[in-house]
């Protein structure tokens, strides 16, 4: 009989959470698979296509793995959430002018909130994800932290910046401690069929990365053609919607130019695609809001941080200062690429996560 808390595990049918959940039944937890049902209910189950996530074929992968360990497994219904949340916000944000991440919102709102409302039902005390970041708890802060994983090619902790004390306590995320090389070496000792499982790279909802099938099929008025100008009000093209560019791209733009174009600025309310050089696309400054702060309550003076403007990113030096209305002021000492409203950034001490929140603009 296990000696420690129940804990149930959000399986994907991929390696990482399929290896957390072998560890914390070695380690003595009662624990409990779950994977989170938010594809179409009328999808048929031999959909070979839909592979992402969470998807028809993770549940045969997360049952067999459940069923190597040892542990109850179930298929807990997230469809309406996922769609209210995750979809809705991804169509909307297009839709203005924003370019979302989807995969933040779905931590946010379905994996970290609704995920554990599941959990208490059932009698667990904790969630566990197969993320590799890393949670703690600082005596001298008297807060739960989250932290980078060891492993900094895989970090997984800017998509994770919106926790916050209430739902930091009750999560687990041991693969924190490991590399990717090492979480495939466990999973094959401990003789999962996963071991070696490609990632998932794809949007799970967005049927074969078809971003323009997807959003005319879901929001037609998100992609009315418009103009392409350049950084002086002149017309150089034409664009097939705001919600195909972004900031950045160089590739893609239909412009016969003497010298490479690339995106500087989606302009919603004109229905503009803007273009200028590749210094064009550079900032030092920024707005963002929708914080979330996890070493502090609240900012109320200016700080000094590494910031990074999206996942792949590299982080910079900022100064952070606290606005009015819950919005901050960023302001990098070396200019970034392509600071995309709609995106997150997220701030860190060294290895620890401060907060983040969401890019309204760049300055």
């Amino acid at each position: 009989m296990s000696t420690k808390p129940r804990v149930l595990v959000a399986m994907s049918g991929g390696v990482d959470s399929s290896l957390t959940a072998a560890l914390l039944v070695q380690q003595g937890y009662d624990v409990i698979g779950a994977t989170m049902q938010i594809w179409d209910k009328d999808v048929p189950e031999s959909d070979d296509e839909n592979r992402g996530c969470c998807s028809l074929s993770a549940v045969d992968d997360a049952r067999r793995v459940a069923d190597k360990i040892g542990i109850p497994y179930y298929v807990l219904n997230f469809r309406e959430m996922f769609e209210d949340t995750v979809i809705d916000y991804f169509v909307a944000e297009y839709g203005a002018g924003k370019t979302p991440n989807p995969c933040i919102a779905c931590n946010r709102y379905v994996k970290f909130e609704g995920l554990l409302q599941k959990a208490l039902a059932l009698g667990a005390e904790y969630v566990a994800t197969g993320h590799y970041a890393r949670i703690g708890y600082d005596d001298t802060l008297g807060r739960h932290t989250l932290s980078k994983g060891i492993d900094h090619t895989k970090d997984q902790s800017y998509a994770l910046y919106h926790l916050n004390q209430n739902t930091l306590k009750h999560f687990l995320m041991p693969l924190g401690d490991y590399t990717k090389v090492r979480t495939r070496e466990l999973a094959a000792e401990f003789g999962l069929s996963v071991a070696n499982k490609p990632e998932s790279q794809e949007i799970c909802f967005v049927p074969d990365d078809d971003y323009k099938g997807f959003l005319a099929e879901k929001s037609p008025d998100s992609l009315r053609p418009g103009n392409i100008i350049d950084v002086h009000g002149t017309i150089v093209g034409q664009h097939q919607g705001l919600p195909l560019y972004t900031i950045g791209q160089r590739k893609g733009l239909g412009i016969a130019a003497g010298k490479p174009l690339y995106v500087v600025k989606l302009d919603f309310a004109n229905n503009q695609v803007i273009v200028g050089s590749n210094e064009d696309v550079f900032s030092s400054e920024l707005i963002a809001e929708d914080l979330n702060f996890i070493t502090i309550d609240r900012l109320e003076k200016p700080i000094t941080v590494s910031a990074k403007i999206r996942y792949g990113s590299r982080e910079g030096v900022a100064v952070v200062t606290p606005l009015t209305e819950g919005r901050v002021h960023v302001r990098f000492s070396e200019p970034q690429r392509a600071i995309t409203p709609g995106q997150s950034v997220v701030f860190y001490d060294k290895d620890m996560v401060i907060g983040g929140g969401i890019i309204r603009n760049s300055i």
